[in-house]
C-alpha cells in the first residue's frame, strides 16, 4: 500500500510539473474585453463590517485587525499567500493585496458549492456568497491618482509558478478564453481561469459598482446591510454567476 501511495504522489507531482511548464510558456496573446470587470466573493455577513470600514482589507490586514464575519477561503492557501512574492512589486506578497477574479462563477465558488474539500472549513454553500463587481479600468485610474500599487496574475495567484504584471498593456497576456470558459477541467485552463486582479492593502467600498446575488433572500440581506451606507451599489439577482 505504501508503494501505491508513493506512485500516486509521483504521478500527481508530474501532472503539476507539466501544468506549471505550460503556464510558464504562456497562452500567447488573447484580446481582453473592452471594459473588463473584477469580482471579489465574500459571505454576506461580512458586508456590514466592509461598509463600516469603507473598504475591503487584504488578508494580512484582516489577520492583524481580526475582522469579523464568515471566512470562506482555505486557511492553508491564505497562509501560503502571505509569503508568496508579487515580483512586479518587490517586497510585497500576495496576501498584502485584496484579490479579485476576472470573472464571476469562479473555480473557488465551485469548491464552495461542492463543500467537500478537506481544507475548506466553511460548509455553508454558495447561496450566502455575494459577488462585489468593479470596473478594472476605473479602479486602475483611481489607483494611479492615489499612488496605490496594483497587479494582476496570469493564473492562480496562490501558485508558486504564477507570473504577475502591473501594466494594462499586458492584459492581453491573460488567457481570456480560459477566463470565460464554462468547461475548465483541463488543468492549464483551470489555473488560467483563476487569474486575479490585486489591489495593495485595501480596496475602497465606493469603487464597488454592483453586487450580484443568487436569491431574493440574499438580496434582502444585502439591502439591509446597505440601508445606512452612503454608497449603495445596485443589487442584482444573477443566477448565471452561480453553480
Amino acid at each position: 500500500m505504501v508503494g501505491v501511495r508513493v506512485d500516486v504522489i509521483h504521478r500527481r507531482a508530474k501532472r503539476r510539473s507539466r501544468t506549471a511548464r505550460r503556464l510558464r510558456r504562456g497562452c500567447g496573446v488573447t484580446k481582453p474585453p473592452a471594459a473588463p470587470k473584477i469580482y471579489h466573493i465574500v459571505h454576506v455577513d461580512k458586508l456590514p463590517y466592509i461598509i463600516a470600514d469603507s473598504c475591503l482589507w487584504c488578508d494580512a490586514e484582516i489577520i492583524w485587525r481580526q475582522t469579523e464575519g464568515t471566512t470562506i477561503g482555505m486557511g492553508s492557501i491564505k497562509q501560503r499567500r502571505l509569503s508568496l512574492p508579487v515580483h512586479c512589486h518587490p517586497g510585497t506578497c500576495v496576501g498584502d493585496y485584496v484579490p479579485f477574479y476576472l470573472c464571476p462563477r469562479s473555480v473557488m465558488l465551485y469548491v464552495i458549492h461542492q463543500a467537500n474539500h478537506k481544507e475548506l472549513s466553511y460548509r455553508g454553500g454558495q447561496e450566502p456568497i455575494v459577488h462585489l463587481e468593479a470596473d478594472l479600468h476605473e479602479v486602475v485610474e483611481w489607483a494611479g491618482q492615489e499612488g496605490r500599487r496594483w497587479a494582476f496574475s496570469l493564473a492562480n495567484a496562490g501558485a508558486i509558478y504564477t507570473q504577475f504584471r502591473c501594466c494594462l498593456e499586458q492584459l492581453n497576456q491573460v488567457d481570456w478564453n480560459a477566463i470565460v470558459a464554462r468547461d475548465w477541467r483541463a488543468p492549464e485552463v483551470k489555473e488560467r481561469k483563476q487569474a486575479e486582479f490585486l489591489m495593495h492593502q485595501s480596496f475602497p467600498w465606493k469603487r464597488v459598482s454592483r453586487i450580484g446575488v443568487k436569491s431574493i433572500a440574499i438580496r434582502t440581506r444585502v439591502a439591509e446591510a446597505l440601508a445606512l451606507a452612503q454608497h449603495k451599489p445596485k443589487i442584482e439577482i444573477k443566477p448565471d454567476w452561480y453553480y
